[in-house]
């Protein structure tokens, strides 16, 4: 069984978009293809929600920057709110 990945939250369409879905179904992002240096590369603008957060050369390398991007906002950014029960040496 293969592992879980970014670009499996992603649908295709419009042409050239793709939107990144989570588990409710709803878009936290969006990938859009660009052409670039003369048109002969492609990179993939990242879209947060509506910021964009970069761009990438790959479709997975962007699917994944928007998905690091939604996981930041989840939970707690912070420390522990309690030592665990741990003492400290010094007490």
């Amino acid at each position: 069984m293969s592992e879980w990945h970014p670009i499996m939250a992603a649908v295709q369409g419009p042409t050239g978009t793709w939107r990144m879905i989570d588990a409710q179904g709803r878009e936290y992002g969006v990938i859009e293809i660009r052409r670039v240096m003369n048109g002969e590369q492609v990179a993939y603008r990242a879209n947060f929600r509506v910021e964009v957060i970069g761009s990438a050369h790959t479709l997975r390398l962007a699917c994944h920057k928007i998905h690091v991007a939604y996981l930041a906002t989840m939970g707690n950014p912070g420390p522990p709110a309690a030592d665990w029960g741990e003492r400290r040496l010094d007490q």
